[in-house]
């Protein structure tokens, strides 16, 4: 059996659904993908709104989707840019595995280990009440924790390239996640998490 061939694995015990795909990407070459990325991609750095304080954003970000797919989170108003390639084909793909159908992207530039995201969960307005977000990892391996807001349960997992998560049902609700500071890695992470943006009467 091959990783492509091997069922998901769910990642939470229970109030909600965590399911990791340890390869997605078939005969696609992981590196080059990721190459291309890195180099294609105008990233931007932000500041973010934490607790009535701004903050550097300790990672570079590009949003991707269809018309009308604007999303804010933290106090930051993503801009919208066109589909372009590889993240289109790759959105096929995920698609295919997830089951469902994604209008926007939100490709996050992990430079190094010193580049983190910190406990959060994707629980604004425009992603509705059970939203369905898939997670696709490429470059480094990098550490992703769940961790469950009544119980404080942890539950980690060590993500490689070409590797899926797809949180769906409570996941947003009952669970935080995040990528922590990683001292010693070296190498660069690419992560694209797939989204089905609403509209949200103001």
């Amino acid at each position: 059996m091959t990783l492509f061939d091997m069922p998901p694995r769910e990642l939470l015990p229970y109030d909600g659904s965590a399911l990791f795909h340890e390869w997605v990407l078939g005969d696609l070459n992981h590196q080059s993908v990721m190459s291309e990325l890195v180099d294609n991609i105008a990233w931007e750095s932000h500041s973010i709104k934490m607790f009535g304080k701004e903050y550097p954003q300790p990672r570079l970000i590009a949003w991707f989707g269809d018309p009308g797919s604007e999303y804010s989170y933290s106090g930051l108003k993503m801009n919208v840019r066109d589909w372009v390639e590889p993240i289109s084909s790759l959105r096929e793909i995920i698609q295919a595995h997830a089951n469902v159908e994604f209008n926007s992207v939100l490709v996050n530039y992990y430079r190094n280990g010193n580049d983190k995201v910190g406990w959060h969960r994707d629980d604004e307005p425009e992603l509705g009440a059970t939203p369905t977000i898939a997670s696709l990892s490429l470059g480094a391996t990098r550490r992703f924790k769940f961790r469950h807001l009544e119980t404080q349960q942890v539950v980690p997992i060590d993500l490689p390239a070409g590797s899926l998560v797809v949180m769906s049902g409570l996941s947003q609700a009952r669970w935080e996640h995040e990528a922590p500071r990683q001292i010693g890695v070296t190498e660069p992470r690419i992560n694209l998490t797939f989204r089905q943006v609403g509209t949200v009467e103001r």
